[in-house]
């Protein structure tokens, strides 16, 4: 069944859900398009799926296309995303070659007649020099861009200064020097998602035991992609250090999303990493309703990146009252109260992330109390409706600016 924004009533009240369909009246003549790189697989592509829908139904004409590009494509970009986060890279003719070639060649066979268009990330980044700009053009970046690997940004960047508005995760994101004309909109979870939604105990025990969790032990669970920033091969050290302490068992659930190259690769490693360790338990592209079924067992969720955009698993983590011990990095301390809700910990001290992983596993007086504070965080802060209204505040004041009214 379709959803409607009046759903969403019982977290954020009637006047909230009220004023956001007030606010998107103001824009209903208005056709709008976001661009990414693919339709599945990570954060970014979960957002728009969830977010496009919510905006149609409350009157928004909002369109969503996906790059369409090669392998060679797909390698390039996730080398740049690498480097934007500090990598070495061999920025060769080539390499620009292919990037550039993928969008002309996106941009000859998609019309692009929308009264904005929101490009997200670096894979579609090339495309406002692919058309006659007629529009306002906003680059939302969901990565970090505070240190980045300054031979890529400074060719990156010769795209994107031709951007009217940008668009980051938080002012640590944005890149020095660059420009001051940028707005902060964090992401957020749909409560009712499969992913998300409450789900009932036997549900969740059915699931536990199709994938082999005994559910009457300890559990202590990573939700991401199959990435070398998350750090899944730091989050067996850990679990080697916690189980030398206490009995428990490790859940690795993982994801390869389509513009990820990398992901086969160390998801191939990671199961050989794992070859002969008990109690460890991977599970790769799981259907929502396992994730969500994982999440609500666990006694605790790490999320123990070395990088990090945002990480959106925390938000669904601590949505379903589950404890996080997150990197003190990208946007983890945002959602994260150390002490309250969770953990904050330097992700290279694999010590300190099992002393305060067992801190919470050993008192379940603790899990609940920072279960609560945890869903409550994610209510005021992180929900799809305070998402939206962000979104239809910035294109309202950028289409006002521009005399589009």
């Amino acid at each position: 069944m379709k959803k409607k924004l009046v759903d969403y009533r019982d977290f954020v009240g009637e006047s909230k859900i009220s004023e956001i369909y007030r606010k998107g009246t103001r824009l209903s003549k208005f056709h709008i398009l976001h661009v990414n790189s693919t339709y599945y697989g990570g954060g970014v592509a979960e957002i728009l799926r969830n977010m496009t829908l919510l905006m149609n139904e409350i009157g928004v004409d909002v369109g969503w296309r996906a790059m369409i590009g090669s392998p060679d494509f797909f390698r390039v970009t996730k080398k740049f995303h690498n480097a934007l986060q500090g990598d070495e890279i061999d920025l060769t003719d080539m390499k620009k070659k292919v990037y550039e070639e993928t969008s002309e060649e996106f941009a000859s066979f998609t019309h692009v007649d929308h009264d904005m268009v929101i490009v997200h990330d670096p894979q579609p980044l090339p495309l406002i020099t692919c058309y006659r700009k007629r529009q306002p053009w906003i680059w939302r970046c969901h990565i970090d861009l505070s240190n980045p690997n300054e031979e890529v940004w400074d060719y990156l960047k010769s795209f994107a200064v031709a951007y009217d508005q940008y668009v980051f995760q938080m002012d640590e994101f944005a890149a020095k020097g660059f420009s001051d004309e940028y707005d902060i909109i964090r992401p957020s979870i749909d409560p009712l998602t499969t992913k998300n939604t409450d789900i009932e105990d036997p549900t969740v025990e059915k699931y536990l035991n199709n994938a082999g969790i005994d559910s009457s032990r300890p559990i202590i669970s990573q939700i991401s992609r199959f990435d070398k920033w998350k750090d899944p091969f730091g989050v067996l050290e850990v679990f080697k250090i916690i189980k030398e302490e206490m009995d428990c068992q490790l859940v690795l659930i993982g994801s390869m999303a389509t513009d990820d190259p990398e992901g086969q690769e160390v998801y191939d490693r990671l199961r050989r990493e794992i070859n002969g360790m008990d109690d460890v338990i991977i599970i790769a592209d799981a259907h929502d309703i396992m994730v969500n079924s994982v999440q609500r067992a666990s006694d605790v969720v790490l999320q123990k990146s070395l990088k990090e955009g945002f990480s959106l698993t925390v938000s669904e983590a601590l949505w379903k009252e589950t404890p996080v011990v997150g990197s003190e990095i990208g946007g983890i301390p945002t959602q994260i109260i150390d002490g309250k809700n969770g953990y904050l910990v330097n992700p290279r001290d694999y010590k300190e992330v099992a002393e305060k992983t067992m801190d919470i596993l050993s008192s379940e007086t603790l899990q609940e109390k920072m279960g609560r504070k945890g869903r409550e965080r994610v209510r005021e802060k992180f929900l799809i409706t305070r998402h939206i209204e962000d979104w239809l505040d910035l294109w309202h004041n950028l289409l006002t600016e521009c005399k589009a009214f």
